[in-house]
């Protein structure tokens, strides 16, 4: 299905629910029940055909033809019993019961009272900064459904009582009573056909490929049939949650989840990992994460957070709608409310934060042993390649003290690296590098400084340009106390982001052509930025090989961009697309990257041909 076609049909559900809910539930019904029939109706001819040649086999009419379908209608019936009995995994995580947490259980039979909901059948404690139910089906598509709340600890650190609480509400408001039964059997046949979709995939004959074929038309067109009704189950969700615990409760703790799990993902985990240049064994994160939750976080990383939380609209990409949509609904401002005070481990049972917290560091400890001597080895050499440039800082070059302060941050975030971009920009007025780290460095309350700052980046070439529009404009568009609104740098910066934008998009049209091998060279990598890239490469356990070649680009010449192909065995072409682009986000490279696998296009041997040798084999 093509994306315009599924982001129309959802569009044409949102409207269906909007004018007749009770008809577009009943379509929604209809069409779940066509699956339904699929599978039920493979089931039955298979079982039939099988029974028909079986029985002409046994009087004697030996047929090759009869032997093949016998075989085809095998096949079929395999299929479909799979599909009826497809067992879901359930949630991962750490099973407690009312002996352990009994002010926990308690809260959740009141708030399944009040919501006249099911039981849930299993409490789950995670390390994930989340909280959610999940239905998981007993018997694959047919029978009913088995509730696990999933917990998580670093959840239950952030909130006090009363939000976390609220939380709760808004997950078990998705397994109410009347309305919510439908929504629930719906969301238990998405998740179903999800799954189903998923295993059965890269099953090959006849009739993997008849039901490969009915997949590819259902699922996608289920999908968006449903979706309208998925969004609207999150809206109920939290009217569900605001009639438990208040709307403004349930609000706050909207925004304080939003904002605290920004922290956790941009600040903790960066730090954290930090820790390793020092600690040469694997360091747990919980014990201090929960020394810093009760910490308010800082007013101007909150406003922030919360400024570009608000601006993300809701998409297609997730049924939960944007917080501005959240908050709306509710009809709460969003504005930074009073921080949690205190938290709610209180829940899981007296005494027993600490030992679920020791528990969790020393999982954490034992899953990531390996990639913490890697990281710990990796920050000695950032920390020795620092040192040298540090000690030839008076015959230094702009470009090594642009590198000397991207190692120091490596090494401690927090450290002060303004001046070596001022020196830097002393012996190279111009240097883009100088003037991009310039522009971070400077204060929030600088205005006039940054905007400067980034208009000499605009004026030093194109490589940078798009960064340093997109960068103005988020500055520009920051409510800064002793700032009124710029209407004019505002335009400028507008019409220079979309010149940027053009340039940029004819960029990638050269990077991603299909014709991969032209006008590339060998890696331009220097020896400690190849040593960097390898390290970040033997993390990724799926690779088996990799080579990297420079592309060069017509449409900017000097910037750097690489292609990567990489050797993913034993992983389907879903899971390999997916590897590729986390590569993309997370490796790095001083330009653009583009990471394709070896498979048809281009094969392993043209790999091998054109790619030069390899840069990495495990």
């Amino acid at each position: 299905m093509e994306w315009a076609d599924f982001v129309h049909l959802v569009r044409t559900s949102e409207q269906d629910s909007a004018e007749n809910s009770g008809a577009y539930r009943r379509s929604v019904a209809a069409f779940a029940a066509l699956g339904y029939a699929w599978v039920l109706g493979c089931f039955v001819l298979a079982l039939g055909l099988v029974a028909w040649a079986v029985q002409q086999l046994l009087f004697g009419r030996f047929r090759l033809g009869l032997l093949l379908m016998l075989l085809a209608a095998g096949s079929l019936l395999w299929f479909s019993l799979r599909a009826l009995w497809l067992r879901i995994t359930p949630p991962e995580g750490e099973e407690i019961t009312a002996t352990d947490a009994p002010e926990l259980f308690d809260a959740l039979e009141r708030i399944r009272r009040k919501i006249k909901g099911p039981p849930i059948h299993h409490v789950l404690l995670s390390d994930d900064f989340n909280a959610s139910i999940q239905q998981i089906p007993r018997y694959g598509l047919f029978g009913g459904g088995v509730n696990y709340l999933v917990v998580g600890l670093p959840l239950l650190m952030a909130l006090d009582r009363t939000r976390f609480l609220a939380v709760l509400g808004h997950e078990y408001g998705h397994l109410r009573g009347d309305h919510g039964q439908f929504g629930a059997w719906i969301y238990r046949t998405r998740w179903s056909w999800m799954q189903l979709n998923k295993s059965l995939g890269d099953d090959e004959g006849l009739a993997g490929a008849a039901t490969q074929a009915f997949l590819r038309w259902y699922f996608p067109r289920f999908a968006a049939k449903t979706f309208a009704l998925a969004r609207q189950d999150e809206y109920e969700a939290d009217n569900v949650a605001g009639r438990l615990s208040g709307r403004e409760t349930m609000a706050a703790a909207l925004i304080e989840v939003e904002i605290r799990g920004h922290w956790l993902q941009t600040e903790f985990w960066r730090d954290h990992w930090c820790t390793a240049a020092a600690n040469p064994l694997p360091v747990g994160p919980f014990r201090g994460l929960r020394r810093l939750m009760a910490d308010a976080p800082e007013a101007a990383f909150a406003n922030d957070a919360l400024r570009q939380a608000l601006k993300r609209i809701s998409n297609l990409d997730d049924t939960h709608p944007g917080l501005r949509d959240r908050l709306e609904a509710l009809d709460v401002a969003g504005t930074l409310p009073d921080w949690s005070r205190g938290s709610a481990l209180a829940l899981l049972g007296k005494d027993e934060a600490k030992r679920w917290i020791a528990h969790f560091d020393k999982q954490w400890c034992a899953a990531n042993a390996s990639d913490w001597k890697q990281h710990h080895a990796w920050l000695q050499r950032v920390r020795a390649r620092a040192e040298a440039l540090q000690a030839g800082m008076a015959q230094a070059s702009a470009a090594d003290l642009v590198e000397l302060a991207r190692l120091r941050k490596h090494l401690d975030p927090r450290a002060e690296v303004r001046p070596l971009y001022e020196l830097a920009l002393e012996r190279s007025a111009e240097h883009p590098g100088a003037l991009r780290g310039l522009a971070q460095c400077l204060p929030d309350g600088d205005r006039a400084a940054k905007l400067a700052c980034l208009h000499r980046l605009w004026d030093a070439g194109s490589n940078d340009r798009w960064w340093a529009a997109r960068t103005a404009l988020a500055e520009l568009e920051t409510p800064r106390i002793g700032y009124d609104h710029d209407a004019a740098a505002f335009k400028q910066w507008r019409k220079r982001l979309e010149r940027a934008q053009e340039s940029e998009e004819r960029a990638w049209e050269e990077l991603s052509n299909a014709s991969y091998f032209s006008h590339i060279a060998r890696n331009d990598l220097s020896e400690f930025e190849l040593g960097e890239f390898q390290a970040e490469l033997a993390r990724c356990a799926p690779v088996a090989c990799a080579w990297l070649v420079r592309k060069n680009l017509r449409e900017h010449p000097q910037r750097r961009a690489y292609l990567l192909f990489v050797e993913l065995p034993g992983m389907d072409d879903e899971d390999r697309y997916d590897l590729c682009r986390w590569l993309e986000r997370t490796l790095s490279l001083p330009g653009p990257l583009l990471v394709l696998w070896a498979g048809e296009s281009p094969t392993l041997k043209e790999i091998k041909r054109s790619a030069f040798d390899p840069i990495y084999t495990r």
